[in-house]
């Protein structure tokens, strides 16, 4: 039995003042009151812990940029208390044996609970609608959903077969994921602005790459429509439950709320805008690419009024060594976990949304959409999945306070006006 006691309690919709029991099982035993109001001046608040419904940890196969440990470690720091791992390691997360091999690694080395999803191909729809995509599948509770790359992107996983798409959009009710660009957009975009280029200097040869700043131009707004356009129609022909990955433009918002269909925004493409690429250059490079700042305003306004549904960070390490170059050779993927919460709350303290509405986008909704309904909010009988944050003290991110295996961070110089004091998985502290 374990208690935390004079807290701001975010629980039943608002702040109130009072103890968090948790029991020796893990799970919250009682929620104790106190008939005065919220501390707002001094007292720390307790949030849900965060449920990252969009996480690569790098593990197995390329661990020189992270690992399950590091990164789990940055999870917990930044009041993260479930992630779900994303299929693009070595080997692909696409075989029950690599599905089996990558759940050991996680219950080994992971210091928060996790989950992992399963890719797709067009080689593997059968084998996983009958493991894993039934209410009586044999294996269904071994992955938290399907991930489909409808756009190429880091681990050259690119499902284009239409029919088997159709197969498995028909022939599931798990949560489908996608990474929405098209393929074919983004190949013509990239063969007209090297042909600029090379029509610029006819002496030379074509280039082999471009400045950054034509990453948006290349995986533009239209890449991104052309494919959420497709797989929306394809989930209400199905009734698939469709989960956007990552929205990152003003048009595709329109698509949104719909039955069964849900969209994911990362911190990263709330905070940045291609302006950005001035100065932080290829460190802000992800798939699909940071775009235009009225798609920023576009995406934060949606916050609030139910178009985005979830906030996943799309946390993917490189070296800084990898992200050299311009929008054709840097790796495109960023750490973000740590300062995930912290940079929300940021935009909270603009004023851009409500704590209920933090709550909500990062702990209860994506715990509801993955059927995780033991967690995502302080009740009595819910997991003590906690978060303990300091709203008068500051967070700074540095070198020095960086905890993912890669050393660097998009972040690097902000300062937050928060920081996080403690985080509990299942009652245990883990930060």
């Amino acid at each position: 039995m374990q208690r935390i006691d004079s807290v701001n309690i975010f629980t039943q919709g608002k702040l109130q003042y009072g103890s968090v029991v948790i029991g020796d099982d893990g799970f919250i035993s009682d929620i104790i009151l106190s008939s005065q109001p919220a501390d707002t001046a001094s007292a720390s608040l307790l949030l849900p812990g965060a449920v990252d419904a969009h996480v690569h940890f790098r593990e197995p196969g390329l661990t020189q940029k992270a690992d399950i440990a590091s990164e789990s470690r940055a999870a917990a720091a930044g009041g993260v208390t479930t992630v779900m791992d994303m299929p693009n390691v070595v080997p692909t997360t696409t075989s029950p044996e690599a599905l089996a091999a990558k759940h050991a690694l996680f219950q080994e080395k992971c210091v928060v609970d996790y989950r992992l999803w399963y890719g797709i191909t067009a080689d593997n729809v059968e084998q996983a609608l009958r493991d894993y995509g039934q209410p009586d599948s044999p294996y269904r509770d071994e992955i938290c959903g399907f991930k489909v790359f409808l756009g190429s992107s880091t681990g050259g996983m690119l499902m284009n077969d239409q029919q088997k798409l159709r197969q498995l959009f028909a022939d599931t009710q798990r949560v489908i994921g996608i990474h929405s660009e098209s393929e074919d957009v983004i190949r013509c975009n990239k063969q007209k602005f090297l042909q600029y280029f090379q029509a610029r200097d006819p002496q030379h040869r074509m280039p082999d790459d471009l400045p950054i700043e034509y990453h948006p131009k290349i995986r533009d707004v239209e890449a991104c429509m052309e494919t959420t356009r497709m797989a929306i129609q394809l989930a209400k022909e199905t009734g698939a439950q469709l989960h956007v990955c990552h929205l990152t433009t003003a048009e595709e918002l329109q698509f949104f709320p719909t039955e069964n269909i849900t969209a994911e925004v990362t911190p990263a493409h709330l905070i940045f805008s291609q302006e950005d690429y001035q100065t932080l250059g290829a460190r802000i490079k992800c798939n699909p690419a940071v775009k235009r700042p009225q798609d920023r305003a576009a995406l934060r306004q949606a916050l609030g009024d139910g178009r985005i549904f979830s906030i996943g960070t799309d946390h993917a390490p490189h070296l800084l060594s990898d992200k050299q170059g311009g929008c054709l050779r840097a790796a495109s993927g960023m750490p973000s976990i740590q300062f995930s919460l912290l940079a929300v709350l940021e935009l909270m303290k603009e004023g851009v949304l409500s704590l209920g509405k933090v709550v909500e986008l990062m702990a209860s909704h994506p715990a509801e959409r993955f059927g995780l309904s033991d967690r995502g909010e302080i009740a009595v009988g819910k997991r003590a999945d906690l978060v303990l944050v300091d709203p008068a003290q500051t967070t700074t991110v540095n070198k020095d306070n960086i905890l993912s295996k890669c050393g660097w961070s998009p972040f690097e110089g902000r300062t937050f006006h928060h920081r996080i004091l403690g985080t509990w998985v299942k009652g245990r502290k883990v930060y």
